[in-house]
């Protein structure tokens, strides 16, 4: 089970990282309390170790932007969490993996996403695009069948991570708000979430 730590901005954080080799690391470039630049992400990458990929996460912002972003900061993956499209999706036109965030609203309904390779699965809020710290209705949206691989967000942590897995059976789980104290990351935390999904 693949792991990734969102939200990732400080040196600090780089050095938890380092420590705890999750498989994936996220950089936010929308505006957003976790927002972080494109050289700053560009410098902290420099400071990453082992085989850790990196993410950034992008909403609806121009696809030249995006490439251009990609480039600089040498991203792995492109995570678009707006409301891009296929054709959105065509005009990127990167070798990076594309994953496209789908926000799951309370009625469990799960759009398909052409042209993404993985769907990401978080919590729909009016207010916050992603990182709010709650869950979906898993239930519901466990009965979707889902074409494409699957990375759960949403609310996870330590205690209710099994559970998702369970249900989802996601080829990686996204984590965020969960392991933060006083909106930075805890290594305390990110350890008990990290030991809690290899040990399953």
């Amino acid at each position: 089970m693949e792991i990734k730590i969102c939200g990732i901005r400080r040196e600090e954080d780089i050095e938890i990282i380092n420590k705890y080799k999750p498989e994936y690391i996220g950089f936010i470039f929308a505006p957003t309390r976790r927002y972080v630049s494109p050289n700053d992400a560009a410098k902290l990458k420099e400071k990453l170790n082992g085989d850790t990929k990196t993410v950034g996460v992008f909403v609806d912002e121009k696809p030249e932007k995006v490439r251009e972003i990609a480039e600089t900061v040498g991203l792995d993956v492109i995570q678009l969490h707006g409301g891009e499209d296929a054709e959105y999706i065509k005009k990127l036109n990167t070798k990076c993996e594309i994953w496209k965030a789908v926000r799951v609203k309370d009625d469990g309904v799960i759009p398909d996403t052409k042209g993404a390779d993985k769907i990401l699965l978080d919590k729909y809020s009016e207010e916050e695009l992603g990182g709010t710290g709650k869950a979906f209705d898993w239930l519901r949206a466990g009965d979707a069948k889902i074409k494409k691989p699957v990375i759960l967000a949403g609310g996870l942590n330590s205690e209710n991570v099994k559970r998702g897995i369970e249900i989802f059976s996601p080829v990686c789980v996204d984590v965020s708000s969960s392991v933060e104290t006083n909106g930075v990351k805890d290594e305390k935390k990110i350890k008990e979430f990290t030991d809690t999904v290899r040990g399953l």
